[in-house]
């Protein structure tokens, strides 16, 4: 573990403590000073490592810094939504940019369907395994914080996303949470059974959420919004969700149940120029069991919703993957199937299961769920988001009665930040 003598930021006068190396022994990191990431920073078993709510901590550019919470180790950042804890890039205000640093990944031991020592990214990240038999870990707490610039490809289809949760139980608190300008996903749930609520994917280059390796925990109060000039060239969805990544049967099947998310995707408008690597709003493939509910997704230029495959087909035929009371606005087209059977029709399955579609974004009634600077997520008095939510079968989940992820409460209010660019930290 590398603690060299504090120097001051031109930012902020606080001394600066770079974190490199690892710890295996506990460590509080205060809002008194400024942390600097450089390369992977690890946090080994049995160590917890505490951040007080306020405290900012940068991620280097050159040495691609990451911060890893490893098996058995803990996060408790719990802060409060007026004094959140910030993960940001080292750059200066006005040169900050997806990519600047690789971003936060947590490892736990909850069940996975690649095996019991998943190696994150095939070896990528030495030391970053995760995976294991105990559905109810505890990795620590996420709470009020935000992630932004991180994101980088470290090799060829090998990628560190904004925030990785990899075989993290559900012992773990993610709440209120929101990465912005990811140079890969902004969420990834690689297997494990961990919930995530009030999250927030903002100008993410490839998808939101993306899902995969067994994952089997709840996501409730999401919201994406995407900047149209960029996507990535593997295709950027709001959600992608995988049983694996060839589509195999191994169980734990990935079968993530999502209600309450707001997807407002490049589409503003049908005439918008949006990034041609732009696709699906929901990308539901290589038989993943994932289900979504009580949802909006606007604004996605190949389909609001594709099932991807005969055997997600199937699995929608058999009812373990759902689609149930969501609405789709605005997309080129609301819903298809790529590669099925014909088993299904996908109309009237889309249809008898409650959900609704538009084909403009502003029969949503929402005030400015679009603004790239300053968005305003509500919807308006006569919305009709504000109902058609049902719960019916479902546990778990906070019972509200409208659809997407905002009803007359702005949750998102005082820690969430739309011009990261420009912060002075």
């Amino acid at each position: 573990e590398t603690t060299p003598e504090p120097t001051p930021t031109p930012d902020s006068g606080k001394p600066v403590v770079e974190l490199a190396g690892s710890t295996g022994t506990d460590r509080m990191l205060d809002s008194d000073t400024i942390y600097l990431i450089k390369g992977y920073y690890y946090v080994t078993s049995p160590a917890v490592l505490t951040i007080e709510a306020g405290t900012v901590i940068k991620g280097d550019k050159a040495t691609k810094g990451a911060l890893i919470i490893t098996r058995g180790a803990k996060i408790i950042a719990d802060a409060n939504a007026s004094n959140p804890i910030v993960f940001t890039s080292n750059q200066p205000a006005g040169s900050r940019s997806y990519g600047d640093w690789a971003g936060v990944i947590v490892c736990g031991k909850a069940p996975v369907n690649q095996g019991l020592d998943v190696a994150y990214e095939g070896g990528a990240v030495p030391g970053a395994t995760y995976g294991g038999t105990d559905a109810a870990d505890n990795s620590g707490i996420i709470r009020f914080v935000r992630i932004e610039f991180a994101g980088i490809a470290i090799n060829t289809n090998q990628e560190v996303n904004g925030l990785t949760l990899g075989g993290v139980g559900s012992g773990t608190i993610i709440e209120n949470v929101q990465v912005s300008y990811s140079g890969d996903d902004s969420f990834e749930m690689f297997g494990g059974t961990v919930n995530l609520k009030n999250i927030i994917a903002f100008r993410g280059w490839d998808d939101d959420f993306d899902t995969d390796f067994g994952y089997s925990g709840q996501i409730q109060f999401a919201v994406a919004l995407r900047d149209p000039n960029n996507a990535d060239q593997s295709g950027s969805n709001g959600f992608e969700s995988d049983n694996d990544a060839t589509g195999t049967t191994a169980a734990p099947y990935t079968s993530a149940r999502i209600s309450n998310v707001s997807i407002f995707g490049p589409l503003a408008t049908a005439s918008k120029v949006i990034n041609s690597n732009y696709k699906r709003g929901a990308h539901l493939r290589r038989n993943t069991n994932q289900s979504i509910y009580n949802s909006v997704i606007a604004g996605y230029p190949t389909a609001g919703l594709v099932l991807d495959g005969a055997l997600v087909e199937a699995n929608a035929v058999a009812n373990t993957l759902q689609f149930r009371n969501n609405v789709i606005s605005g997309c080129t087209t609301p819903y298809s199937i790529v590669s099925g059977t014909g088993a299904l029709d996908i109309a009237s399955w889309f249809s008898s299961n409650g959900n609704t579609t538009y084909t403009d974004n502003t029969s949503l009634d929402v005030n400015d769920g679009f603004n790239l600077t300053a968005p305003n997520f509500l919807p308006k008095g006569t919305s009709p988001l504000l109902s058609g939510a049902d719960f019916t079968g479902l546990g778990g989940f906070d019972v509200v009665s409208y659809r997407g992820a905002f009803g007359s409460t702005d949750w998102t209010a005082g820690w969430a930040n739309y011009n990261p660019q420009q912060a002075s930290y």
